[in-house]
């Protein structure tokens, strides 16, 4: 994420007033550095969830190749457009420093792999030629995570950052199926999205509970009327066979990717399905694919809890520049549940005639806390809120739900929801998510009863789900780097650790950095670009168990 400092001003409870081209210059930065989703669109809520299947009902031993016409397919490349309301509007990503521009294209993909003559659709790509033809590897595929994330318009965001590894790869992304350019995933129109992600996600009496469920029904209603027939194909397996179609058309014989967060995920079941073909592969941020629905949310439960104290330690330590009312972690804790509280009985000003809810303080919270350069950011939007004025954690959430400047929403979200819903054939009843909320609040006062209610979200989806966890055990791969940050709330280390035993001995090699905020190579931190950089370009595999400190 890129850096944005609030006012270093002392003045503990100093109240300042977000102004309309402040918002629309924070929402930029904010949404162009955070590729993951966490609101509750009917999904489970999570960022990152941890349930994957085999699409379309079929083993993947049943799947049936593309035909030639699809792998021996031409790209034809263009200048990017700029990016359309699904990838959440703007301009046509800028030239890379030396001047290289970004090309963009078109791949036809089965729709249904079972039926790989049938239908297509077609999938958005967009690259950026290596720096030095002459050491050129091959291409370097990423996905940013989500699920639901652009690749389209997320890789021009970060394109600076990855100039090294573009001395030796093509630097390649894309819109998965479903996604953003790639026949996206539809639901509701943005007003009625105005007032769905402000909705009470946290119900508290049989009328709330009521109403909660009446939500997610007209929302699933509205996808299967508007995406019906995509959204039994828009799953991780396929989004999986789609990379490795990806790769033959680009003109690779070996894929070399580097998967952030969900991409993890996605990543690791292309290795179970296609192992010989893995170059190169990093994991950053990597999700625990052995964990349940129910064990993925607690986890980020715990993690966001986590992630919380270390801002509220980092506050505590500035003694008087804190904004924030307490002298210890705690007290800040018990400041920002109180806060919730508050905003769930009485909603304050937010942005724009909009009111700040709960539910989106909750999101805002969330958002800020996936990297350390934004609690700054929380700072002032806690303060701010406790004074009545909402605009900052309301433009944080919006940055979280897709929502730019101009009320228009991306589809994040409704990708979000349907690829985890067609992924996990999990459904909790009413019965089941109430007798588990203890549990969940247990782990945080403040993200519990959110991310367990959050349990709900495929209950009422109208497409069935196919197993609990995807397989990503993938021997006689080359070997691959799982990167985990200890202080990780959206992706908790654990699922590193988890991911690197699950990909088989010899394959999984665990790289362990210990610093604050969601993902390691983006961080900045030397040690661990060094060792993601020498893998990458000269084959250098770090040695299992390594460790970078912040």
């Amino acid at each position: 994420m890129p850096s944005l400092s609030a006012s270093a001003e002392p003045a503990r409870h100093r109240r300042r007033t977000l102004t309309a081209v402040t918002a629309v210059t924070l929402l930029t930065l904010v949404a162009a550095g955070c590729s993951d989703s966490g609101s509750d669109s009917g999904s489970g809520g999570r960022t990152e969830r941890s349930s994957q299947n085999e699409q379309d009902g079929q083993n993947t031993t049943d799947q049936t190749a593309p035909p030639s016409d699809l792998t021996s397919q031409k790209l034809d490349w263009k200048p990017c457009p700029a990016p359309s309301a699904a990838e959440g509007g703007g301009t046509a990503p800028s030239p890379l420093p030396g001047g290289t521009k970004w090309e963009c294209a078109s791949m036809a993909a089965p729709l249904d792999y079972a039926k790989p003559k049938g239908d297509t659709i077609d999938l958005a790509l967009i690259r950026a030629r290596t720096s030095d033809p002459d050491k050129r590897i091959g291409s370097l595929v990423f996905n940013f995570g989500g699920p639901g994330g652009s690749g389209v318009t997320g890789l021009p965001s970060f394109g600076k950052d990855y100039e090294k590894l573009r001395t030796r790869y093509d630097l390649v992304s894309f819109d998965p199926r479903g996604v953003g350019r790639s026949d996206p995933v539809e639901c509701r129109n943005d007003k009625q999205l105005d007032a769905y992600y402000a909705r009470d996600m946290t119900p508290d009496d049989s009328a709330e509970q009521k109403a909660y469920i009446d939500g997610l029904k007209w929302y699933a209603s509205g996808c299967e009327r508007d995406s019906g027939k995509e959204l039994p194909h828009v799953g991780t397996v396929n989004a999986a066979r789609d990379m490795d179609l990806m790769r033959q058309v680009l003109g690779d014989d070996k894929f070399n990717y580097f998967g952030i967060s969900y991409g993890t995920e996605l990543g690791g079941v292309y290795a179970h399905l296609f192992p010989k073909t893995v170059g190169h592969a990093v994991f950053d941020a990597v999700v625990d694919p052995s964990a349940t629905t129910e064990q993925g949310s607690l986890g980020q439960a715990e993690g966001f809890q986590l992630a919380l104290t270390n801002f509220a330690k980092d506050c505590v330590s500035r003694g008087d520049a804190c904004q924030l009312p307490g002298s210890t972690p705690q007290e800040i804790e018990d400041f920002v549940v109180a806060l919730l509280d508050r905003l769930d009985k009485k909603p304050i000003t937010g942005l724009g005639g909009r009111k700040l809810t709960e539910t989106q303080a909750t999101n805002g919270i969330a958002q800020a806390l996936y990297s350390k350069e934004f609690w700054p950011l929380l700072e002032q939007g806690l303060d701010e809120a406790d004074g009545g004025n909402g605009a900052l954690l309301l433009v944080l959430s919006d940055a979280m739900n897709g929502r730019n400047e101009k009320g228009q929403y991306s589809n994040i979200q409704a990708a979000n929801a349907a690829v985890n819903c067609v992924d996990s054939k999990e459904r909790f009843t009413l019965a089941q998510t109430k007798a588990k909320l203890p549990e969940f609040r247990e782990a945080s006062p403040v993200f519990g009863d959110f991310l367990g209610w959050s349990l709900l979200g495929c209950s009422e989806w109208p497409v069935p789900g196919q197993q609990e966890r995807p397989d990503v055990s993938a021997p006689g791969s080359a070997p691959i780097l799982v990167i985990g940050n200890t202080g990780d709330p959206a992706t908790p280390f654990e699922g590193a650790q988890a991911m690197a035993k699950a990909l088989g001995k010899g394959v999984g090699v665990e790289l362990t950095f210990e610093g604050q905020g969601h993902g390691a190579y983006n961080s900045g931190n030397r040690c661990v670009q060094d060792a993601v950089n020498g893998y990458l370009l000269d084959n250098k595999v770090p040695k299992a168990g390594t460790v970078c400190r912040s």
